[in-house]
């Protein structure tokens, strides 16, 4: 019966100088981190620990004597190429051989020449920056396309150009693009995934795009196309992006991406398929944003972070809490010059006005320089008990001794009501100007409503309505 030995067999040798012989003295050999003391070699130590004449060299003779007999190197493989250059193929995609943990076969590392182990896609769309495997199909994000090809199987055309799907041995079959000259750029980190809806950007095109069983749809056009243009685009004199994170909010249902350029300059933003449109910006800058068993997490330099969690206050991320707000516009009777007298809304305390400007009016050029427009506007309006106060003197909270007045919001009838003290600066013409008077002129308003900073700060607080009675101008 035969047996097999197994001979450790070295083509080299180390021959090595220690002046030292303290066992923590030991030679560096040619900067290596050293051989593991195991397998008996020397490891790496510090160099000051080292004798001036201590040394390691490697040596293929015998006692490294001069002429002595040199060990054979062995049998060494190697293949000639005869076009020994690198090249990177960026559109295309190569595959090995099958692993089955199963039935122990692992071919990962068989890259067979005499198959067909190669699929390229057109390399006129820029290169390969995400791949996204749906059912039977391989999704393929290039910089200016976005394709499908078949898994297992391909697809047959007739001479009339009507396609058949046959079961064949392919490994991916034929790519075939959607419609639309829309990629994913180079931010495969926006891409995130909800049933069958994907969604992701292209910066070079400005859009935020979503994938569906209908296609490629441009959701950015909902409402933000101005907005995107602006803030994707870089060649408009702003900031380039330093990154894009993209992911899907599973507990609201929505796709939230954010847009960094710098550390002070970023926004992230959602899109919610209920209402076709972008309904919030977040004051947060996540590193990466995802979703898993019906919780939505984000991560920020290095550390896990839950949100909706019953424990953290609203608006609060990352230890920082900051107020909502709603900014809208109020244009009723376009062409008509008005004056808008009150403010009121339907919600629960807790909310102010932070700002309510009207339109800039009296912008004329003169020698082509242009002057600032004029624009009514008010300080603020506080909030239900933000503007509380007694006769004697005290503002909340120590404001408790009846009668209790209010400088801001006022509540009648579970509706809060507030009066406009106009705050700016006289105009040429204008008789009575800044709090003499009441009410903004113009034409339209833009509001900005805020919560504020003492009713149950970081609770949740409803807003379902704001409006504003306004009268027709006199002049």
């Amino acid at each position: 019966m035969g047996a097999l030995i197994e001979v450790k067999y070295f083509n080299s040798f180390l021959l090595k100088k220690v002046e030292k012989t303290t066992p923590t003295v030991k030679p560096v050999w040619n900067g290596s981190f050293g051989i593991p003391v195991s397998v008996g070699g020397y490891p790496i130590v510090a160099e000051a620990d080292l004798g001036p004449n201590n040394w390691v060299i490697e040596e293929s003779r015998i006692r490294g004597g001069y002429n002595n007999t040199s060990v054979d190197l062995g049998v060494k493989a190697y293949l000639v190429e005869d076009e020994p250059k690198s090249i990177h193929r960026r559109n295309s995609l190569i595959y090995s051989g099958i692993f089955n943990s199963r039935t122990g076969i692992n071919n990962t590392n068989v890259f067979s020449v005499g198959e067909e182990i190669t699929k390229s896609a057109d390399p006129a769309n820029g290169s390969i920056q995400k791949l996204f495997a749906e059912d039977t199909n391989l999704i393929v994000f290039q910089e200016a396309k976005v394709s499908r090809a078949l898994i297992d199987k391909d697809a047959i055309y007739s001479a009339e150009g009507g396609g058949a799907i046959t079961n064949i041995n392919t490994t991916i079959g034929t790519i075939q693009p959607y419609a639309g000259n829309f990629g994913i750029s180079r931010d495969p980190g926006s891409f995130a995934v909800y049933g069958y809806r994907k969604y992701f950007t292209d910066r070079d095109r400005n859009s935020i795009l979503r994938l569906s069983k209908d296609g490629l749809t441009e959701i950015s056009n909902n409402g933000m196309y101005d907005y995107f243009r602006d803030n994707l685009n870089s060649s408009n004199g702003s900031p380039s992006i330093n990154a894009l994170n993209g992911g899907f909010d599973i507990h609201n249902k929505q796709y939230v991406i954010s847009i960094s350029k710098s550390n002070s300059e970023y926004a992230t933003l959602s899109f919610d398929e209920r209402v076709l449109g972008w309904t919030s910006f977040f004051t947060y800058k996540p590193d990466q944003v995802f979703s898993l068993k019906n919780n939505f997490y984000s991560l920020k330099d290095g550390v896990l972070w839950k949100h909706y969690s019953p424990n953290v206050n609203r608006c609060s991320f990352y230890g920082s809490t900051a107020k909502s707000s709603v900014t809208f516009v109020f244009n009723p009777d376009v062409s008509m010059p008005k004056v808008f007298n009150t403010v009121n809304y339907e919600g629960s305390n807790g909310w102010q006005i932070e700002s309510f400007v009207s339109d800039g009016t009296g912008a004329d050029a003169l020698n082509g320089v242009y002057e600032l427009p004029a624009r009514d506007k008010i300080n603020n309006v506080y909030s239900y008990y933000q503007g509380s106060y007694d006769n004697h003197g005290n503002v909340y909270p120590t404001a408790l001794i009846p009668p209790i007045n209010r400088a801001g919001f006022d509540r009648k009838e579970n509706k809060y009501f507030a009066n406009l003290i106009n705050s700016t600066s006289a105009n040429q013409a204008e008789v009575l100007w800044g709090n003499s008077i009441s009410g903004i002129k113009g034409y339209f308003v833009t509001v900005k409503i805020s919560t504020d900073n003492v009713t149950e700060y970081g609770k949740a607080k409803e807003l379902f309505a704001v409006s504003s009675n306004y009268s027709q101008s006199s002049y």
